[in-house]
């Protein structure tokens, strides 16, 4: 089992490191909620598709049934929204940079706790460890040499999606019941679909988009959201949410190292400032190193 984690959790950082990089790309030419309707869309079909082919129509229908209601919000919360803020975020940063602020999930899920789970509380070290990591999305958006409010605005509703994740973690650690994890994949990304479908109807682009563009969509559909939704659950059964949950200290590192090596974007002082604090901050207060039993959420770009 330690060689299925080390390598479930190692592709799931190389394919959502990846992601931050076809979302830089696509949103070149898609409007932020036009690539997220196709990316859910797509992925949904393609899901349905496989839960299909593998049990047929009639258990593949029951075991939707199984995921509920609760699976479409819980892709409108972990779907919809982030992923259209991280898009709309990386019109104005750096793909690495997106991908350091989307690593403050766990510590909205440490702010979050003892609001919605009445037995937690953030204090002591885990307080620290909280305020460490707003200091980093501070320096992560202040500090770059010649940003600007777009930059600060951009760097913030990436931090916005992680507040988003982190709220969709409590709801599906209360509500996924026992639906496979096609079924669970299949419903979650419909749900996104289904909410951005209005706005991705009138923010269509208006000329063709370039085929580099296009085929950064697709890898991020086919790759960053389909089958990265599969290893996740997967990785989540056979391995549990808090130890899954590690992957994201690993996908700011590759998000930084692919958008260098195929984007030309720079390395700064502040972003490497950014992502220590950040993931120091993330260590501290979500108890991660310890493998809290509470379960975490796992951040998909």
């Amino acid at each position: 089992m330690t060689r299925s984690y080390a390598f479930l959790i190692g592709l799931l950082a190389a394919i959502w490191g990846a992601s931050y990089l076809f979302i830089k790309v696509a949103v070149r030419d898609f409007s932020p909620t036009a690539m997220m309707e196709i990316r859910l869309a797509v992925a949904a079909l393609v899901l349905a598709a496989v839960l299909v082919a593998r049990t047929g129509l009639r258990p593949s229908i029951d075991d939707l049934r199984g995921a509920g209601w609760h699976a479409l919000g819980i892709g409108v919360v972990n779907g919809a929204i982030p992923f259209t803020l991280i898009a709309w975020g990386e019109k104005y940063i750096d793909s690495g940079v997106a991908a350091i602020a989307n690593a403050t999930m766990p510590i909205f899920i440490a702010m979050l706790a003892p609001l919605l789970l009445p037995t937690e509380s953030v204090t002591g070290i885990r307080l620290v460890g909280f305020m460490l990591g707003l200091v980093g999305v501070a320096v992560l958006a202040g500090g770059q040499p010649g940003s600007d409010w777009w930059f600060v605005a951009g760097t913030l509703a990436v931090v916005g999606s992680s507040i988003s994740y982190a709220i969709s973690s409590f709801w599906a650690q209360r509500r996924l019941g026992t639906a496979s994890n096609h079924a669970l994949a299949t419903a979650s990304m419909t749900g996104g679909a289904l909410v951005l479908l209005p706005l991705a109807v009138v923010s269509a682009p208006e000329e063709v988009p370039s085929l580099k563009s296009v085929a950064s969509l697709a890898a991020l559909t086919l790759l960053g959201t389909a089958l990265a939704q599969l290893i996740l659950y997967r990785a989540i059964r056979h391995h549990g949410a808090a130890r899954t949950s590690l992957v994201t200290y690993l996908m700011p590192p590759t998000a930084l190292f692919y958008g260098w090596l195929l984007l030309d974007e720079r390395i700064t002082g502040a972003t490497a400032a950014g992502l220590a604090l950040i993931l120091g901050g993330v260590a501290l207060g979500s108890g991660a190193a310890r493998f809290p039993r509470r379960t975490q959420a796992v951040t998909e770009p």
